[in-house]
């Protein structure tokens, strides 16, 4: 379906034009007028009037419908196809999932096909009608305005995911051990997930990005090169950070194995004291259980009070020795 339609002429948005054909006409017409159209999961019917007035290339026509694309740049003769892949984290069950944004810039108009509602179009379309001396350098400057929100909000993300790494942290390295392995295990499983899914999408946005800032592209004003290498520092830093926290997830998942193998020995250290322990007793009663015929210590009086007696000065003796040496 399509969300908005405007024509802006030198950066001030003008009546929403009936027919495509007429306002891309009016557009083309006009000194520093641009048309930009805005769809949200167009179904191939929907889309179809869109190709034919505006000469969209078939691949990049059939990736817009298609969706589940990487970020990628594409020039066609007509026009500049340019995939990216917003961020959404929902803070209430600390995950991360991908929507996807494509964005067609050609001679005076902007298409925006967008999958998801990830997708920050809404609020970069209201900042730039704020900012008619940005809006005014026609579709590059949306194309730049889209990249870098997407991009800004890379680095929210980032940075809640660097406050849920550090919650992970105190339950992991909890003095007192507190929690249940494995749900401490599956928890830093699925955090990997969440940052492989961030690095599926901003990873591969870096060679789209280090492009438009270089000179040459097609349907880029050739003044938009510095914009577009500040969006590339920002992407280069979420991407820095994200690989960072990746790495730590790595070693706190070590750590956590390491640990739980710490435990398991301090049990069996336990568990091998107290049978040690309880084999001394065990071993003496056992001897005086054979019945044998010539023991006479069996017919002294005090007998039965001194063995157990030995018994209990043995048992407490190894009991001594393994709290000394850390076992109990």
């Amino acid at each position: 379906m399509i969300v908005d339609c405007a024509i802006y002429r030198d950066g001030r948005r003008i009546e929403r034009p009936d027919s495509f054909s007429d306002a891309l006409d009016e557009a083309r017409g006009a000194l520093d007028a641009f048309l930009w159209i805005g769809l949200h999961e167009p179904t191939e019917q929907e889309f179809d009037r869109v190709r034919e007035e505006f000469g969209l290339h078939p691949l990049a026509v059939e990736d817009a419908l298609r969706a589940h694309q990487r970020p990628k740049l594409e020039v066609y003769d007509d026009s500049l196809f340019a995939v990216l892949k917003p961020i959404v984290y929902e803070p209430e069950s600390d995950t991360v999932s991908a929507d996807e944004l494509m964005v067609f810039v050609g001679d005076s108009f902007v298409v925006t096909v967008r999958h998801g509602e990830g997708a920050p179009l809404a609020a970069v379309r209201q900042r730039l009608e704020s900012e008619p001396e940005v809006l005014k350098h026609g579709p590059t400057a949306v194309l730049y305005a889209i990249s870098d929100a997407v991009v800004d909000h890379y680095m929210d993300v980032a940075g809640e995911l660097q406050v849920d790494l550090e919650e992970l942290e105190t339950q992991v390295f909890a003095p007192t051990g507190a929690g249940d392995s494995k749900n401490t295990a599956a928890r830093i499983y699925t955090f990997k997930r969440q940052v492989l899914e961030f690095r599926r999408a901003a990873g591969p946005l870096t060679a789209p990005m280090a492009r438009l800032s270089a000179a040459g592209v097609p349907f880029v004003h050739e003044h938009a090169q510095p914009f577009f290498r500040d969006v590339a520092d920002h992407l280069t830093r979420a991407n820095e950070q994200v690989e960072g926290l990746d790495r730590l997830l790595s070693d706190i998942l070590s750590a956590h194995l390491a640990q739980m193998g710490v435990r398991q020995n301090d049990d069996m250290r336990k568990i091998s004291a107290w049978a040690a322990m309880a084999a001394v007793p065990t071993m003496v009663a056992g001897i005086y259980g054979m019945n044998f015929d010539h023991m006479p210590e069996l017919h002294w009086p005090w007998t039965y009070p001194v063995v157990v007696a030995l018994m209990g000065l043995a048992v407490y003796g190894l009991y001594r020795l393994f709290k000394r040496r850390g076992w109990l």
